[in-house]
């Protein structure tokens, strides 16, 4: 299972990405699916593992655009 972080601005995806990055947090830059109407077009894939510490991160830092965290979110895409 893997979740989808979320933001309405596409620099604080990156921004986010990379401070995942630099705690090691293996994530997937990824286009959000179209039903996420709230997104910026891009969102953050990260496995259930890492869930604890992506949150731990979101909480400490302050994003203004951090529009949620979707769980299981495969049933958006059309595989």
């Amino acid at each position: 299972m893997f979740y989808l972080i979320v933001f309405r601005a596409r620099s604080e995806t990156m921004k986010f990405y990379s401070i995942l990055s630099s705690y090691g947090v293996n994530s997937e830059i990824v286009n959000t699916p179209r039903q996420v109407s709230v997104a910026c077009g891009i969102s953050l894939k990260i496995l259930s593992k890492d869930l604890p510490i992506a949150k731990e991160i979101l909480n400490r830092r302050q994003f203004s655009t951090f529009a949620g965290i979707f769980t299981n979110p495969t049933s958006l895409w059309n595989n």
